[in-house]
C-alpha cells in the first residue's frame, strides 16, 4: 500500500501521481486531503466549483452531475476524473483508493512512511486556496 500525506501538496500534480499508481493496481491512502492547495485566484476558483455544484440537465435536473462539499469525497472525486471511471480497469483502480481527512488510527504508525512527491510541493508565497477554505466557501461545516 502507498501512502501519500497531501500537507503542503498541490491537488491536481499530487492527483496524477495518485492516479498513476492506482492504474498500475496499487492500494493508495491519500492523507490530510483537507490541506491539499488548488493554485490560482481564491474567488476565480470558488465560483469555479459553486458553478459546477448547479449544473443541471436539461430533461431531468434530479441527474445532473453531482460534486460534494465534503473535503475527502470531493478529493476522491477529482481523482476520479484523472481515472478512465467507465471502463472496469477504472472502477476498479477507483476502489483501491482511500480518502481520509487527518489520519486514521490503523494508519498512525506507518504515517512516517508518506511518499514524497517533489514536484507537487507547494512554494512559499503561492496563491490558491487549500481544500478546507474551499469546502468551507460550498456550505461544507469542518467539526474539530
Amino acid at each position: 500500500m502507498k501512502i501519500y500525506d497531501g500537507n503542503g501538496y498541490i491537488l491536481g500534480r499530487l492527483a496524477s501521481y495518485i492516479a498513476k499508481d492506482l492504474l498500475k493496481g496499487e492500494n493508495v491512502a491519500l492523507l490530510n486531503c483537507e490541506k491539499l492547495f488548488i493554485t490560482g485566484n481564491k474567488k476565480v476558483i470558488v465560483d469555479k466549483y459553486i458553478a459546477r455544484r448547479h449544473v443541471l440537465l436539461h430533461q431531468d435536473p434530479e441527474h445532473g452531475p453531482k460534486w460534494p462539499r465534503k473535503p475527502d469525497l470531493l478529493v476522491k472525486r477529482i481523482i476520479r476524473g484523472m481515472l478512465p471511471y467507465k471502463s472496469p480497469r477504472g472502477r476498479l483502480a477507483q476502489r483501491k483508493l482511500k480518502v481520509y481527512m487527518g489520519v486514521p488510527e490503523q494508519l498512525r504508525e506507518i504515517e512516517n512512511k508518506a511518499e514524497n512527491v517533489m514536484n507537487a510541493k507547494t512554494k512559499e508565497g503561492q496563491k490558491g486556496i487549500d481544500i478546507e477554505k474551499l469546502c468551507q466557501n460550498l456550505g461544507y461545516q469542518i467539526k474539530r
